[in-house]
């Protein structure tokens, strides 16, 4: 029997013949029939089932990868690339000016004046150096309506030997100084009771002349790395031509070291002054006068600085003796200051109290007042306390101020007075009532000070200041030549790069002074009021030339006003003046 036949066989004969019963028929159009649908179709999706089956990974890629190292084989590789150098942007410098280390200064003018300077350094090593200088100022007098001999002559010279190494640093001073005044300081219509042919033989008789003498020998020592910070040693011989001499010693080591972050420093003072005068100013003037005294302090401190704040405490213990009385005596005096940021360093609020036993001496006494009797009675000046506050700061980059309110009170405050005509002591030079005495009182002094400077530019700038003073004294009358008004104001300014000037004026108010013995017959009571010397102003300017880095020409005047003013009782001053010179800087 044959087999049946397959189903694609049998699918494909019955599209054969459906095919050949469609093209027989004939061609007819399709009725209109309605067709009436009992439900629409809604279709439905099937719910989907999540396979549980969490699917394999193939193991290939799910496989544990290998660490694999690597090694770099380094070699040179030559390279002819060269890079182009940078070239720095030019910048206009400059000259640097050179600084000598010599100079001499020579100068001549009215008067007579002459003055010269010296200065030379030389380094002997690359440590050590050596040192001089030389100065002198004279002028032959001619002060008008003067009397007596008024020239004056002042010379000094000095030498130095030091060395810098790392861990100290000293030198070592040798100095003598000649001075020559002269007592040209007569009373106002002194002699005038006399006959005109008395007075002349009298004034002709009086020899003015003052010489003075100084030797000095010194030296300072500085540690880098010791608890002994610095040191300071000073000797001075002072004598005079009528017979004065006096000893100055003053040594002074300073200790210093850290406490807690904080620097403590301490101060050790060794003050002695001895001297003697051949008389004194009495009537008698035959008894000598001799002092002495030696002075040891000690002075520790230590400062604190927090924030804006910054605190120096300390204190000052002084045991004093009197050589010639063998009396003793102990002083304690604050050294308290503090200074206080307000608006960084445009506004700085300082205040303090200080205070300190100072040691007077011929020496220093003729140097403020060189018409002094060679008759004087000396102590030290106890400095009980200087309160102050006051404020400092900038008012702009280039203009900076100061000012400050003090209250001193002081035992045995030192003071210029006259001496009086002394009929009994005619034979000496200085016994006309042409000199001055030193007086001592306990005053209070309130004082206002009053700075400001300025640098408008660099080749400006400008500076003024000025001290208010009032005094109480408890034993003189008024506070002998002490002026209450002081005022100074400089200003500098180069007018090219070859030309430059300055000028400079200063003013000093009035003063008190005291005679009551004037001259041979005429005598005013010790009740009868001070003498006023009139307050006065100075100006002096100076222009120069700078004819290289070497040479400069300059000009000095000096009282421009003419203004025959005394600074002094009876002492008026040289009028105009005019010193032209030249300065000269060299390198040996």
């Amino acid at each position: 029997m044959a087999p049946f036949p397959s189903g694609r066989v049998v699918v494909g004969v019955l599209f054969l013949l459906v095919s050949q019963i469609s093209f027989a028929q004939k061609k007819e159009q399709i009725g209109t029939e309605t067709v009436n649908v009992v439900k629409p179709y809604t279709p439905k999706i099937s719910d989907a089932f999540k396979a549980k089956e969490i699917p394999e990974l193939d193991e290939e890629g799910n496989a544990k990868k290998e660490t694999i190292k690597y090694s770099i084989f380094s070699f040179p590789v030559a390279s002819i690339f060269t890079p182009s150098k940078g070239k720095a942007e030019g910048v206009e410098k400059e000259k640097q000016a050179h600084l000598f280390k010599n100079y001499a200064t020579f100068g001549v003018g009215n008067y007579g004046t002459f003055i010269g300077e010296l200065f030379v350094n030389h380094d002997i090593s690359n440590t050590d150096y050596v040192g001089g200088m030389f100065r002198h100022h004279s002028s032959e007098g001619g002060i008008k309506n003067v009397a007596l001999e008024n020239r004056f002559y002042d010379t000094s010279i000095d030498l130095m030997y030091g060395s810098n190494q790392k861990d100290v640093s000293w030198n070592l001073d040798l100095g003598y100084q000649n001075q020559i005044y002269n007592w040209y300081g007569l009373p106002e219509n002194f002699g005038n009771t006399l006959t005109p042919q008395d007075r002349v033989t009298l004034i002709s008789g009086i020899n003015p002349q003052q010489t003075y003498g100084t030797i000095s020998l010194g030296g300072n020592v500085a540690f880098n790395e010791s608890i002994l910070n610095k040191a300071s040693l000073k000797y001075n011989h002072f004598s005079d031509a009528s017979g004065s001499s006096e000893n100055r010693f003053f040594a002074k080591p300073t200790v210093e070291f850290d406490v807690m972050e904080s620097a403590v420093k301490t101060d050790v003072i060794v003050d002695y002054v001895g001297g003697s005068f051949k008389k004194n100013y009495s009537n008698t003037n035959t008894e000598a006068i001799k002092y002495g005294f030696t002075n040891f302090g000690i002075s520790p401190s230590f400062v604190m600085q927090e924030d804006d704040w910054t605190l120096n405490i300390g204190a000052a213990i002084f045991y004093s003796m009197d050589n010639q009385n063998s009396s003793n005596s102990v002083y304690v005096y604050p050294k308290f200051n503090a200074s206080y940021k307000v608006v960084g360093d445009l506004m700085i609020f300082y205040a303090g109290a200080e205070g300190n036993l100072e040691q007077n001496s011929y020496l220093d006494f003729v140097n403020e007042n060189p018409f002094l009797s060679p008759t004087l009675n000396i102590v030290p000046t106890d400095k009980q306390y200087d309160i102050f506050a006051g404020l400092k700061g900038k008012l702009t980059n280039k203009v900076s101020y100061n000012v400050k309110a003090s209250y001193v009170n002081e035992r045995n405050k030192a003071l210029f007075r006259s001496n009086d005509y002394n009929e009994n002591s005619s034979n000496e030079d200085y016994a006309f009532g042409n000199s001055f005495q030193v007086v001592y009182d306990d005053m209070k002094t309130l004082s206002f000070y009053g700075e400001l400077k300025a640098d408008f530019s660099e080749d400006v700038s400008f500076g003024i200041n000025g001290t208010f003073s009032s005094f109480t004294n408890d034993f003189q009358q008024e506070a002998w030549n002490l002026p209450a008004i002081k005022i100074n104001s400089n200003l500098d300014f180069n007018i090219t790069e070859k030309w430059f000037a300055g000028a400079n004026v200063f003013y000093v108010g009035e003063r008190k002074d005291y005679k009551t013995n004037t001259d041979f017959v005429y005598v005013v009571a010790p009740s009868d009021a001070p003498i006023t010397l009139k307050s006065y102003f100075d100006v002096n300017a100076n222009v120069g030339y700078k004819y290289s880095d070497r040479l400069t020409a300059f000009v000095r005047a000096n009282n421009i006003m003419n203004s025959a003013y005394q600074k002094w009782l009876n002492y008026p001053v040289q009028g105009f003046q005019v010193v032209a010179g030249v300065n000269y800087k060299f390198d040996f």
